[in-house]
């Protein structure tokens, strides 16, 4: 019996090695995680747009031809000193048009940012022209940025006539690096000695694993949640003044993010996208299509050349109609796992159109357990 009893107790050392190798090797729950820094955002850090109006000169004959865009170039004329009726100006070179940018967060005086030209009037591209400087505002009405520069649009158009080739967009540009800033923004970062931290898609389960996941790093309860799309974090004490080494930290934390189940449908483009969450119920499916042939030809009926005055020429619609169904048989579809759900539905041999009214009816009839979007 000790003998027996020693054997069990070897397996048992043995055995437990082993299940614990396979827990780390395979975890039992597999999840995927992602930094908080490419989930959420902190309170304060965003970006802020900028919009002006400006001119674009240049053009080659391609601008606009309308008054108002005249009206522009003889102010501006008159403010450098040149006094002209703008009924007299003639040329088609210069297009007016709106100037937009992102305002990063924590801007300062010098830094360079991209702006983008977009014409309002008739000019047919800005293909080679130049913006002339534009204040760019916020919605506050202050110049935050000023632009200037070469516009690139991309690509080219070429061609007259009937006969012209075109890429892109030539009616809207970019200026690489063209907008300056000039007056930065008032950014406080952990106001009233905590932070907030705004995740980009509000989920209770990934906002409860980030303060999880702060509290398990700092070793203390200092993250709370707030609500579905924010985390309190209160600024521990050995941080105090040291907000950016803070948020560094935090950033880098890897949080276990949770998905719905939920299948995209744009029935614009034919695209079908389903996730990785998504299950489907055992259900059978018959598919088919119903194709209905029209066909009208006509005939003409010619009298002989020996027949009455009143014989005439008539032309008779010869029509058929064939209507051909598709033979469909039922098929067994179900899944728990996405490759499953991609190999049921590629057995049934549909095109993407037809897979978009397959999935509705499988919604309909609760087989799908997903959400379903249609864009």
């Amino acid at each position: 019996m000790v003998r027996v009893a020693g054997l069990k107790k070897r397996r048992y050392l043995l055995f437990t090695p082993l299940v614990l190798f396979i827990l780390i090797i395979y975890p039992p729950f597999p999840g995927y995680a992602e930094r908080i820094k490419d989930i959420a955002n902190f309170e304060g850090v965003r970006e802020n747009q900028l919009i002006g109006y400006g001119l674009v000169v240049g053009l080659d004959g391609a601008g606009d031809k309308g008054d108002a865009t005249m009206q522009v170039i003889a102010n501006m004329l008159k403010r450098m000193g040149i006094t002209v009726n703008f009924k007299d100006i003639k040329s088609k070179n210069a297009a007016a048009v709106m100037v937009t940018a992102n305002l990063p967060a924590f801007p300062k005086p010098g830094l360079k940012i991209d702006a983008l030209v977009s014409t309002i009037g008739d000019a047919k591209n800005v293909q080679g022209g130049t913006l002339l400087l534009t204040p760019l505002k916020g919605t506050d009405g202050k110049i935050y940025a000023l632009a200037q520069g070469a516009v690139s649009i991309g690509g080219f158009t070429g061609g007259s006539g009937g006969t012209t080739v075109q890429k892109n967009h030539p009616t809207a540009g970019r200026v690489p690096e063209g907008a300056i800033v000039e007056k930065d923004l008032p950014f406080v970062l952990g106001n009233g000695g905590e932070i907030k931290i705004f995740l980009h898609k509000p989920d209770f389960a990934t906002s409860m694993a980030i303060a999880k996941k702060i509290n398990e790093s700092f070793r203390f309860e200092y993250a709370s949640t707030i609500d579905p799309s924010a985390v309190r974090l209160k600024i521990p004490p050995e941080y105090k003044g040291r907000t950016v080494e803070l948020i560094t930290s935090v950033e880098a934390l890897d949080v276990q993010v949770d998905a719905p189940a939920r299948v995209v449908i744009n029935e614009r483009t034919g695209t079908i996208v389903i996730g990785d969450k998504v299950r489907i119920s055992p259900v059978a499916i018959a598919h088919g299509s119903l194709t209905i042939e029209v066909k009208t030809d006509f005939k003409v009926s010619q009298p002989s050349a020996f027949g009455p005055e009143s014989s005439k020429t008539v032309v008779t619609p010869d029509k058929d109609v064939k209507v051909k169904e598709e033979k469909a048989s039922l098929m067994e579809v179900s899944g728990v796992t996405l490759g499953e759900i991609v190999k049921a539905l590629n057995a049934l041999g549909v095109t993407p159109r037809d897979l978009m009214s397959i999935l509705q009816s499988l919604k309909a009839s609760g087989s799908l357990k997903a959400d379903l979007e249609i864009m």
